[in-house]
């Protein structure tokens, strides 16, 4: 039996082909890396504008793209470190704790430290009560080197004791999408800005921030629009109090809520408010 030879049309054929293919992964790759502006190794972000226009402000949604295999993840909480101290805001935090950006943890409760969801971080517990309607979890500092550094979890999915078992540090919280990329946020009439967490498919987490107010079910499909591979996603915190802020390598990034009322009665304060529990990050060493 002879070996068919391969004609030289057929070897042109297959470089060319060869060459698309390359050309379209380089295109793609460029594509992606154009999407965002790089703040550091591992950290990017740019402000979206949504497809969907808001009521108020610009439309624009930030989002912050960070590597959990550069950066760490800290919970920061009013009940852990500063017992009977007031709150801070995320810039009091940030500064405070060197922390390179600071967002809500949860929504809070009216004793002004608990979150509403569990939450725990290594031997300090803020809520012992698992929130029965809170399907998310967000968790970081692994007990075992082999899990992921931080990942989102749905809890009805991996119960959350499983979680609690297997890291030190894990918030509970509303979510808004639900792996892999399923709408968890029926549509209802009232909006406000909104800071929210999620994991994209590489797995970076993903901190967003919409300062113009939509509802859920609108921001949700257009957070899942745009091109940043978003697989899920949590709620934070909504109006005045959603707060975040970053300063790194001479960029500062700050953004103050607001209530859909804003555009009744006009611009509200972009002062911070102080809240007690918040999501830091710093790069390892």
């Amino acid at each position: 039996m002879t070996a068919k030879k391969i004609s030289t049309e057929d070897w042109r054929i297959s470089i060319g082909v060869f060459v698309f293919l390359a050309f379209i992964l380089i295109s793609d790759v460029a594509g992606q890396n154009a999407t965002w502006k790089q703040l550091d190794e591992g950290l990017h972000f740019n402000d979206f504008t949504a497809p969907t226009k808001s009521t108020t402000s610009d439309s624009k949604i930030l989002i912050v793209r960070i590597d959990p295999k550069i950066y760490n993840f800290r919970l920061l909480s009013v009940s852990e470190l500063t017992p009977g101290s007031l709150s801070l805001t995320v810039k009091e935090w940030a500064d405070k704790y060197r922390l390179i950006a600071a967002v809500n943890a949860g929504m809070f409760q009216t004793d002004l430290k608990s979150n509403v969801g569990y939450m725990k971080n290594y031997s300090h517990v803020n809520n012992p009560r698992f929130h029965k309607t809170y399907a998310s979890v967000f968790a970081f500092n692994p007990k075992k080197a082999e899990l992921p550094a931080a990942m989102v979890f749905d809890t009805d999915v991996k119960a959350i004791k499983e979680v609690v078992a297997e890291y030190h540090t894990v918030v509970q919280n509303l979510r808004l999408i639900k792996r892999p990329r399923s709408e968890r946020w029926a549509q209802q009439e009232k909006r406000w800005s909104e800071a929210a967490l999620g994991q994209d498919q590489d797995g970076n987490i993903l901190l967003i921030f919409s300062g113009s107010p939509y509802t859920m079910h609108e921001l949700i499909k257009i957070l899942l629009s745009l091109p940043i591979k978003l697989e899920c996603a949590m709620h934070l915190e909504g109006g005045p109090a959603a707060s975040f802020y970053l300063r790194h390598n001479s960029i500062e990034l700050a953004r103050v809520g607001r209530h859909e009322l804003a555009s009744i009665v006009g611009e509200m304060s972009n002062e911070f408010l102080p809240i007690p529990n918040v999501i830091g990050i710093t790069k390892k060493k």
